[in-house]
């Protein structure tokens, strides 16, 4: 399973959550495997908590239930104060992307922006098949490191405090050339 900072309340939180989304929409387990591309199999370990999912498939299931990543997890996280100290961010890591996700500013309801912290290690690719939401904006700001990142078909190389800005309706694709890790702000902004 993937590391979460609590493994065993916010994996049964987010299993449950999932579950909830898909009988919400009437949908069978067969159902939302066609929406989403993922075996029914591994639909059902997720559901079940057996499995953690990794970002891509996490992505494939925030665009089929409409929300954000971020509002998927703030689903299964406790409310989040105004002032969030660092030591209390949530964290989530896909150790076999190399990807860590930090909640810096989490979402709240009624709010339409959030910051997140990205981390890619060296040679680390995460991609996205749709946005959680079509049209969602995005600006990631570069704070260490390098990162490619390709929005419908454009490959766009961002270096320490550069900053890329654009509307998201289509594939993404992340990827770290190294040869040292990327360390990134991400503010998602909901259309």
């Amino acid at each position: 399973m993937r590391d979460l900072d609590e493994p065993d309340t916010v994996d049964s939180r987010l299993a449950a959550r999932l579950g909830q989304l898909r009988t919400e929409r009437g949908w069978s387990l067969d159902e939302l495997s066609r929406h989403t591309g993922v075996s029914r199999s591994t639909l059902s370990r997720l559901e079940r908590g057996e499995l953690s999912p990794t970002a891509a498939l996490l992505g494939r299931l925030c665009t089929a239930y409409g929300r954000t990543m971020s509002r998927l997890l703030m689903e299964v996280e406790a409310e989040p104060p105004g002032l969030v100290p660092a030591a209390l961010q949530p964290v989530w890591r896909d150790e076999q992307a190399g990807f860590v996700r930090r909640s810096v500013s989490p979402p709240h309801a009624g709010l339409r922006a959030e910051i997140i912290e990205g981390t890619l290690s060296a040679g680390a690719v995460v991609a996205y098949e749709n946005p959680p939401v079509p049209g969602v904006e995005q600006h990631i700001w570069v704070l260490d490191g390098l990162v490619e990142i390709t929005v419908e078909g454009t490959v766009h190389t961002v270096g320490p405090g550069d900053c890329l800005r654009f509307r998201l309706h289509g594939p993404s694709h992340f990827h770290c050339p190294g040869p040292e890790r990327v360390r990134y702000a991400l503010m998602i902004v909901l259309p």
